[in-house]
């Protein structure tokens, strides 16, 4: 890579200028350019401004001449992801290619993926390859990853006719220090050409002109602030460094991050009704990436020596006497203990103060190291909008600020009361707080100042929207004091009282507070650090309608939180303690600000939190909560339950629930790989005993009367899970908790699932499960009926009627012959069932070895299976079917083939009961190993396009008992072989065989000599095709002959091998013969000769 400094601009227009010389230089080996601006900062505006050059120039030379210009502004990083849709947006690809990324969105929803790490899609790669191919573009790209993206694999070509010019873009200001090598180096492996400024070359004038210009790029690169004054933009920039150089000058104060909204609008800069949303979109924009040596620097060199500075940041070390400009926004921190007695000059045209003590020490009194403030120090400032006061001592009856009324934020932190500080002018005795009235924040830090809450000076605070107070009184006290005042208050923190509840007397109803609130416009509610707060107040629910933000970190005592239906977005509770510092919008607090460890020696009581309704909630943090057993998110917002950020260290939950949860997509355990022991997972609940998931409309599940799940009594499971959803992937985040219970463990007691795939209303949750299975009955009493087309009844079945053979339609009870057994029924411990509704189960019952999913959960462990009304055509999976014990298929009107080849059988499969699959070819397919040692039912109705039933790999069936199969018009064998085989098939323990409208069966076993040694019944009715009955060879001796029900022209038609091998008509009972023939054209009562 090659490393070229750059010289002679000065500005954004001169770089422009030049490096678009370097490009028309058309040099084959500096494709790829790396642009670093000055040390780091101005790059961005730069880029911006060649990429307007080259679009707006009518007659380009031919080396800037490009067919494509692509401008792609990643420097908020999300994922490759998203840059590839940027790219795919700047191309305009059509719609079907956009359709792709929400396409593999959700998939990689449901898989669990975090949206950083979601990467680029290869068929779109493929398109935008092809897009560009055969055209000369130039790409422009602002990177905000931490890493060198090789472009081609999100399909930009890498070829010689083409131009790629970027650079990395974190931060607003981002200013590097050291050689240019050593930071290039590591990170730049695939740029030809590295390009830099020194900043040191601009005066303080041309270092601000560069800044305005980033500011300025912005607003323009964000659709939300595109519409506003670059001006603007430029003030909330030049006010996050300012905030930035205070921070670093003083040892205490408010974090900029808490802030930043409310400074800009406080102090005028932002204005109207968009305020807010500008600023929390801004403030995600302007961040500050610089240590401690270069801000300085920056300050002292450039921006102080600048006129349009308008700041400044001070010492004790200020020269009072210098000619200087009058400031905005001014900060000063300084070791005296009391101010300068020219500062009142200094301060009277700033809208913004921040004033600190630095003689802050914690072995010290606070009192000791304040900074001594007169009562009329800001009586002059006209203009005062944000007034902070670090480690400041002033008269708490009489403060300095008293007579600001432009005052809308206050913040005083570890301030303290200095009633002998020297008076500047003596206040009038009928002096009114007059601002209290203009006041929109107050933020109170360590700070016991009880006069200024009072109920007097409370109800003077008419325009308070936001109220926070730290390390003070008790969270009884002061929220008893908003009651019936503070109506516009959309913003209360009380956090880390200093007086417990006990030892506080207020006696005014805390909850009429709260339910004062429900008519105000509350939204955000952090309670952090109450940790004797024994009960949410009941009037909290009330505030339903606006709460959008709730934190209870360390409130130890708390034992239930239940907020039902409420507005809430957000959601926080740490065990660990309350976050150092927190965000003005509705963002809970930021990770970096929170207890790195849990405190051992708290005992943290929580154990039920429900949110049940809060179907806004999609921000949730749970940590360190040992006794935590339920937890209710029935009818939430959230898309992915990330037990790896939402929910840490909460080991002995024992009740999940989310019913209703419509946007649910998956669960991520925490589980990266299987671990050798159930006791080492991490985050893992390893006390989980009942989970609820229903991804159906709330509004169906969570309405008075209807049925919840609940733990089975009549069993003992270490895990019940009960499922509903329409979209079968949701099942890829069952696999953990159901493998890591079952496996290895005594299955009969591990665990219990029952599993839905369906959008039914009508789906309901089982009880725990039974082990053993309904049997099914062939009587009569208890046939269904046929299809609706096909039911036909008899007059009675005595032998002695005339005409009680004959099918009529006079009842609707059908024939002994056609009376068919009831499905098995009664869900086993380990249930699935598919029915109208589902979908995505063509992606799920393939195997996938990125992930698992439905068909692993079926096929490993699911014991009852019932697939009905199924949209899917695609088989079952093709895998081991390690426990099922019953399947029940019907109205699966588009299957092919049920069980596909290499789906082999278990030893536990006992009924297979199939009805209304109207294009199913066979029932299980031909290639697996299919032994089915434990069949005893075989029931199969209504499959017209069924060839065969069920393959057979060994010489015998053992257990099966019933064979009733009716209406199915295609059926030519029952059984097929499924190896190469020449001997008989022997079914030692079949006793009944019903077959009904088979017009094409031939034989019961294609290939091979079928012996039921202990058959009693066989009844067989519209079966004109059949040649063959089973031979009765090997039956024991004095066992009464087989009782046979058949056509006469079906009997007659049948062939024999002898009484030898055990086939001969003599060795059944005499056949009760329909006197109804097939033989056409006869009339009933033709005499037959």
């Amino acid at each position: 890579m090659k490393i070229l400094r750059l010289e002679k601009a000065k500005d954004v227009n001169g770089a422009t200028e030049e490096i678009l010389n370097i490009v028309q230089r058309d040099d084959a080996d500096n494709k790829i350019i790396y642009f670093n601006g000055w040390n780091g900062f101005g790059a961005a505006a730069v880029l911006r401004s060649i990429s307007q050059v080259l679009a707006n120039m009518k007659a380009p030379p031919p080396e800037l001449r490009f067919d494509k210009m692509i401008y792609i502004d990643c420097s908020t990083w999300e994922s490759k992801r998203v840059m590839q849709r940027k790219i795919s947006e700047e191309l305009k690809l059509d719609q079907k290619i956009m359709a792709m990324f929400d396409k593999q969105d959700e998939e990689d929803n449901f898989n669990g993926v975090d949206h950083g790490s979601r990467n680029v899609i290869r068929s779109v790669a493929a398109v935008i390859d092809q897009t560009l191919r055969k055209s000369r573009f130039m790409m422009i790209f602002l990177n905000g990853s931490d890493d060198e993206l090789i472009l081609s694999q999100f399909g930009i070509p890498d070829y010689w006719d083409c131009i790629i010019l970027w650079t990395f873009k974190r931060a607003f200001l981002n200013l590097r220090a050291g050689p240019i090598r050593r930071i290039t180096s590591d990170k730049l492996t695939h740029t030809n050409l590295f390009l830099f400024y020194y900043q040191s070359g601009l005066s303080g004038s041309q270092f601000s002109a560069v800044f305005q210009e980033e500011a300025a790029s912005i607003v323009a690169r964000n659709p939300c602030t595109q519409d506003i004054d670059p001006t603007m933009a430029t003030y909330c920039c030049f006010y996050r460094l300012f905030m930035r150089l205070h921070s670093l000058q003083s040892t205490a104060g408010f974090g900029w991050e808490a802030h930043a909204p409310n400074f800009w609008i406080c102090d005028g800069i932002l204005q109207g009704d968009r305020a807010i949303e500008i600023s929390n979109a801004l403030r995600q924009k302007i961040n500050i990436e610089c240590d401690a040596s270069q801000l300085d620097k920056l300050y002292r060199e450039f921006l102080r020596l600048d006129e349009r500075t308008p700041f400044l940041v001070f010492k004790d070390d200020y020269d009072f006497n210098e000619r200087r400009p009058a400031y905005s926004w001014i900060s000063m921190t300084s070791k005296k203990t009391k101010v300068h007695e020219d500062l009142q000059t200094l301060l009277a045209r700033a809208s913004s103060i921040f004033l600190a003590s630095q003689r802050i020490n914690s072995s010290t009194d606070q009192s000791e190291c304040a900074l001594g403030l007169p009562n009329g120090l800001f009586k002059q400032c006209i203009k005062l909008h944000v007034l902070s006061l670090s480690y400041c001592a002033f008269s708490f009856s009489s403060p300095p600020f008293l007579h600001c009324e432009t005052l809308r934020f206050l913040g005083l932190d570890c301030c303290t009361n200095g009633d002998n500080i020297v008076v500047l002018d003596e206040e009038n005795g009928a002096t009114k707080w007059i601002f209290l009235h203009s006041l929109w924040v107050l933020d109170l830090r360590y700070t016991d100042w009880a006069m200024i809450l009072s109920n007097e000076k409370m109800g003077h605070m008419s325009t308070l929207k936001e109220l926070n107070i730290e390390g003070a009184g008790s969270w009884r006290y002061y929220t008893s004091k908003t009651h019936n005042r503070l109506d516009h208050l959309q913003k209360l923190r009380i956090i880390k009282p200093t007086m417990s509840t006990q030892a506080d007397a207020s006696t005014e109803d805390i909850d009429n507070s709260f339910m004062d609130m429900a008519n105000n416009k509350l939204e955000i509610l952090d309670l952090s650090g109450n940790s004797d707060m024994k009960n949410l107040p009941t009037g909290l629910t009330k505030v339903g309608n606006s709460l959008q933000v709730l934190v209870l970190d360390g409130c130890d005592d708390l034992e239930n939180v239940v907020l039902p239906n409420s507005s809430l977005r957000s959601f926080s509770f740490d065990g660990y303690g309350p976050a150092s510092h927190w965000t003005s919008t509705g963002e809970l607090p930021p990770q970096s600000s929170r207890p790195p460890g849990a405190d051992k020696k708290k005992d943290v009581r929580i154990s039920k939190i429900s949110l049940e309704g809060c179907r806004h909630l999609n921000t949730l943090f749970l940590r360190g909560l040992p006794n935590l057993m339920e937890l209710d998110l029935s009818g939430c917002g959230i898309k992915v339950f990330d037990l790896r950020s939402m929910m840490l260290d909460v080991p002995r939950l024992k009740r999940l629930l989310l019913l209703g949860c419509e946007n649910l997509h998956a669960i991520r355990w925490g589980v990266d790989s299987p671990p050798k022991k159930w006791g080492k997972i991490p985050n893992f609940p390893m006390e989980l005993e009942l989970m609820c998931i229903d991804t159906r409309p709330a509004e169906w599940v969570l309405v008075d009367g209807c049925a919840r799940p609940s733990i089975a009594q009549h069993k003992s499971f270490q895990l019940q899970v009960h499922v509903v959803t329409a979209d079968a992937r949701l099942a890829r985040s069952l696999w953990d908790p159901i493998h890591y219970c079952l496996k290895g463990r005594s299955k009969s007691t591990a665990g219990y699932f029952n599993i839905n795939i369906t959008s039914s209303s009508s789906a309901l949750f089982s009880g725990g499960g039974d082990s053993q299975p309904d049997e099914v009955t062939t009587s009569s009493t208890k046939a269904i009926q046929g299809s609706q087309q096909q039911r036909h009844a008899v007059v009675s079945p005595s032998a002695g009627l005339l005409y009680g053979d004959v099918h009529t339609k006079i009842t609707d009870t059908p024939t002994p012959t056609q009376a068919f057994p009831h499905p098995p029924t009664r869900q086993l411990d380990r249930h699935v069932e598919i029915g109208s509704g589902s979908h995505s189960m063509e992606s799920e019952v393939v195997k996938e070895f990125g992930h698992y999913n439905l068909g692993d959960l079926m096929s490993v462990y699911s014991q009852s299976l019932h697939v009905h009304d199924a949209p899917a055509s695609t088989a079952l999976p093709a895998r081991n079917w390690y426990s099922l014990t019953w399947c029940r298929l019907e109205r699966w009107r588009s299957v092919g083939v049920v069980f596909p080849p290499d789906a082999d059988g278990n030893p536990n499969l006992g009924t297979i009961w199939a009805s209304e699959l109207l294009t199913a070819r066979c029932i299980w397919s031909i290639g697996g190993k299919t032994y089915f040692q434990s069949l005893r039912h075989l029931h199969l109705r209504s499959c017209p396009n069924l060839q065969y039933a069920v393959p057979v790999r060994k010489d015998k069936i053992p257990n099966l008992e019933t064979i009733h199969i009716i209406h199915c018009s295609s059926l030519k064998h029952v059984f097929v072989l499924n190896v190469e085989y020449h001997g008989s098939v022997v079914f030692p323990k079949l006793t009944t065989i019903q077959l009904h409208d088979l017009p094409r069966l031939e034989q019961m076993y294609e290939g091979a000599e079928m012996f039921t040694t202990a058959l009693m019944t066989i009844k067989i009715r519209g079966c004109w095709g059949l040649r063959r009955l089973p031979a009765l060879k090997g039956r024991q001796q004095g066992l009464r002959a087989p009782a046979v029900e058949v056509e006469k022209d079906v009997w007659d038609a049948l062939e024999w091998d002898g009484v030898d091998n055990g086939h001969h008509p003599s060795l059944y009972e005499v056949p009760a013969h329909s006197r109804y023939y097939k033989r056409q054209r006869l009339l009933r009562g033709t005499v037959l000769r």
